[in-house]
């Protein structure tokens, strides 16, 4: 691919073990894009949905996105357009990126979220081609890459989010083999909650001996914490560590799928 087909249609799903900062870390990387120029569809896969809050919405208006329904992609008929997709179904963020609502669970004993799933699937597959970067945040854990099919099968790359822990650096190397099987071509790590060069160091070193780039490593950053405590709404303004970390990451994106 050359440099030129970046903007094109480059998938990214961001995936990793529950409690690293993923939705944070998809909201980050969605809103780099934006600021570069680029048209992002930021799609939630999550059943407790909250990648809106990353994107500046308010809780209201995060819980207002339409979910995508399954017949929308996987039911009879022509597929719709992708433009007629983010019209229909999403919503414009503060931080610059559509926002999708796939699976949404609000009522115990509903079933399972199959459906939400094949749709991403699906979606990944044919419908988003005209938008620069498609980005799906994944629920935490394992299960959406053992799918029948996998929900992430169509993705360029798979970014998997990590902190300084053995057990999320254990997931990540689960992950990684699984992508392998799906065929997806690329798999990159971003570490995330770095305090201290030690972690750094950790990350650098779990990583290289599961044969997992590392991409870029986030520092910790405790005014994230204390505006989600305080229910503030809107974005956390980027240090220059963060900035960092993401162009460090948006290089490494960049550089993966260039071959």
């Amino acid at each position: 691919m050359s440099t030129a087909a970046l903007s094109v249609g480059l998938k990214l799903g961001v995936v990793g073990k529950g409690g690293v900062g993923k939705t944070t870390v998809s909201g980050l990387l969605a809103r780099s894009y934006s600021e570069r120029g680029k048209r992002v569809v930021a799609i939630d896969t999550d059943s407790n949905p909250n990648l809106g809050l990353s994107l500046g919405l308010s809780l209201a208006d995060t819980e207002a996105v339409p979910v995508l329904p399954r017949a929308v992609l996987v039911g009879s008929g022509p597929a719709p357009s992708a433009d007629a997709l983010v019209s229909d179904y999403g919503r414009s963020t503060p931080a610059g990126p559509t926002l999708l609502s796939a699976i949404r669970v609000t009522e115990a004993g509903a079933g399972c979220t199959c459906s939400g799933h094949a749709t991403v699937r699906n979606l990944l597959a044919d419908a988003l081609v005209e938008v620069d970067v498609t980005l799906v945040d994944m629920e935490a854990g394992l299960e959406h890459l053992s799918r029948s099919g996998g929900t992430l099968a169509y993705a360029d790359v798979l970014v998997v989010v990590c902190e300084p822990t053995r057990k999320s650096v254990l997931t990540a190397a689960r992950t990684s083999a699984l992508a392998a099987e799906l065929g997806i071509p690329h798999v990159l790590a971003v570490g995330n909650k770095a305090r201290t060069p030690e972690d750094v160091q950790f990350f650098t070193d779990a990583l290289a001996a599961e044969g997992i780039e590392l991409a870029g490593v986030l520092p910790y950053d405790a005014r994230v914490a204390a505006d989600d405590r305080a229910g503030l709404v809107g974005m956390t303004p980027m240090t220059r560590e963060v900035q960092a970390a993401l162009d460090s990451v948006l290089a490494a994106v960049d550089f993966a799928v260039a071959d």
